[in-house]
């Protein structure tokens, strides 16, 4: 049970809880999914590379814009943690901060993955999603979140008291310095929150606690990307599998995860063009002398 202060409710404590919310982010500015454009594009594809990703470890892959990747189920239902940068520079990374709020806790089909300030643009677009079908379960729970921010060895030591050296966050690090050569605490800056493919997730209507439940995923399952900028990714196969009961540790059963890139035949689709960064003056109000 959380601590929580005790006082005394205000006569008008109805009224306050009674005020309608107000949404932060009104995205109907954004620009429209428009599903036909990249129907047409992939409606002839060419598999350029097969990543596969090893249980309780990770991988990196080069996109390049105007490519599809499809991130799949192999030999056993296994969520994965996702890292997104751009490839020609990795200051520009995926911001699940931004795009939880945009979007909404869960994404799917029509969703954006956006990257941080100052860039500020669409880094991919989900373009199909074979899970859509999950909507929201019975105890709040939905599919593909950017609420968890990737299991880590820190929080670990914290809760456990001991090392473990497979949690997402240091699959991704291990993978980014052996993809861009750099030691292992200069590419643990750039290891970011993540979009957490397959896995079920919500909060807990009583405590509102992140929770995790076994994911839906099953043989045939894929969440499939548009590259709008050219990308670098890292995906960690999870150590908690199907994260039906535990994460951080050597207990759950756990597969490997496929990633596949796809060129179209026809090239890029027509009428697209990769999104130019925020077009934000960058002077946060202070006037020139």
């Amino acid at each position: 049970m959380k601590f929580r202060p005790e006082s005394t409710a205000p006569s008008d404590a109805a009224a306050r809880r009674a005020v309608k919310p107000v949404i932060c982010y009104p995205n109907e500015t954004l620009p429209v999914f428009d599903p036909s454009l990249y129907t047409d594009a992939k409606s002839d594809l060419t598999l350029v590379e097969s990543i596969i990703v090893p249980p309780r470890d990770a991988k990196t892959f080069s996109v390049p814009a105007g490519h599809f990747f499809r991130i799949s189920y192999l030999d056993g239902p296994q969520v994965g943690d996702l890292n997104l940068w751009n490839a020609n520079d990795i200051n520009e990374r995926f911001f699940s901060g931004k795009t939880r709020a945009l979007h909404g806790t869960h994404v799917s089909t029509g969703d954006r993955l956006w990257s941080n300030l100052p860039h500020m643009r669409p880094m991919a677009t989900i373009t199909h999603d074979t899970l859509n079908w999950y909507g929201w379960d019975e105890y709040g729970g939905g599919v593909h979140d950017v609420i968890g921010t990737r299991c880590d060895p820190y929080t670990h030591a914290v809760l456990q008291g001991d090392d473990y050296h497979y949690c997402c966050h240091s699959n991704l690090t291990r993978a980014l310095a052996a993809e861009k050569n750099l030691p292992l605490k200069e590419a643990e800056i750039y290891v970011h929150d993540v979009l957490n493919v397959f896995m079920c997730t919500g909060f807990t209507k009583d405590t509102h606690q992140y929770f995790m439940k076994t994911s839906p995923v099953r043989e045939g399952d894929y969440l499939e990307f548009f590259a709008e900028i050219d990308l670098l990714g890292a995906l960690s196969a999870c150590p908690g599998g199907d994260c039906g009961s535990s994460h951080s540790s050597e207990n759950a059963k756990c597969y490997p995860l496929n990633v596949e890139i796809f060129k179209p035949k026809a090239g890029e689709p027509a009428g697209w063009k990769s999104p130019e960064k925020s077009g934000y003056s960058g002077t946060h109000g202070v006037r020139k002398k």
